[in-house]
């Protein structure tokens, strides 16, 4: 199984900003100490080019980020300083989601550990987001010929607003998001099937609603490709999160996208999306969770996929 990485690629943030940076370098060792991943399995990516990100960007807006001539709105809105090291890690976050979809249409599964920044729009960067990796990736993959039809998955517990609104003209890829009703962002955009959590959901409820959720997705979207938003946010012990999911349960959501896909013999490049806890290490072992999980299906999953 192929695992993307970019936090070599880093980019200065003031003191106490409440985006948990160090995640990404800690989960890259926890999944090598643990044994999750070995290191000959992780790859670094090429950053997606000017013309990859058009596909879902206005080339306006991708100058804009280049040059740093971004209002001092647009940055508020975006959430990050600008600086260029942010425009290579964010370059190398939607080239890992790219390399990962190529990678899964190959091998079953693969996995970027970053990515699912899917509140970046068409026009602008948005809550810890600057280019929107899920759309722009979908993309490629139809441009390249690899994939005709392509199915978002978005568990993260904010809606995916950026991809709903970058692809909602778009019948070729369909995109399916559950998520905290009354959480950011509070204007909501309509994706192809949205499912709305009231606060406090557990364990049973959210397990329930996503299964009904996927087998209406899976459906509907009639896809060749999964791009999977696992996020580890909807944890009960998640800052922004508003959700009440266990460990455990967030085991089980991601046993059930990767079954629900297997059964389809759709393969997956999985993205970990937000995560905000207290406890840096809770988003760790949550991510790590995921990517475990995901493991133990790729075999299962090259198999299908060599079979097609």
């Amino acid at each position: 199984m192929k695992v993307y990485y970019h936090d070599l690629f880093t980019f200065p943030l003031p003191e106490m900003h409440r985006f948990p940076i160090s995640k990404y370098k800690r989960l890259r060792q926890a999944i090598v100490d643990r044994g999750i991943v070995k290191t000959e399995d992780l790859h670094i990516p090429e950053p997606a080019t000017d013309e990859q990100l058009a596909l879902a960007h206005e080339r306006e807006y991708i100058e804009k980020v280049k040059q740093g001539t971004l209002s001092e709105q647009e940055i508020r809105r975006m959430g990050f300083p600008w600086s260029p090291e942010l425009v290579e890690r964010s370059r190398r976050s939607v080239g890992s989601t790219i390399a990962a979809c190529r990678a899964a249409l190959e091998d079953g599964v693969a996995i970027n550990l970053a990515g699912g920044t899917h509140h970046a729009g068409q026009q602008h960067g948005e809550g810890f987001c600057v280019f929107n990796d899920a759309a722009v990736a979908g993309r490629v993959m139809q441009a390249e010929g690899l994939a005709n039809r392509v199915l978002v998955i978005d568990c993260d517990v904010h809606q995916g607003n950026g991809t709903a609104a970058i692809l909602q003209d778009d019948d070729s890829i369909f995109t399916f998001s559950i998520h905290g009703e009354k959480n950011f962002p509070f204007r909501k955009e309509a994706s192809d099937l949205d499912i709305s959590l009231p606060d406090g959901t557990g364990d049973v409820e959210y397990i329930n609603m996503l299964d009904s959720g996927l087998q209406q997705a899976i459906q509907l979207a009639n896809a060749e490709l999964v791009i999977y938003l696992s996020g580890a946010d909807p944890f009960e012990g998640d800052r922004l999160g508003r959700l009440a999911l266990s460990m455990e349960g967030l085991a089980k959501r991601d046993q059930l996208v990767l079954q629900t896909c297997m059964d389809a013999n759709l393969p997956v490049a999985v993205v970990m999306a937000g995560g905000y806890a207290e406890n840096v290490e809770d988003i760790v072992d949550i991510h790590a969770q995921t990517i475990r999980i995901a493991g133990e299906f790729a075999h299962r999953l090259q198999f299908l996929i060599g079979q097609k």
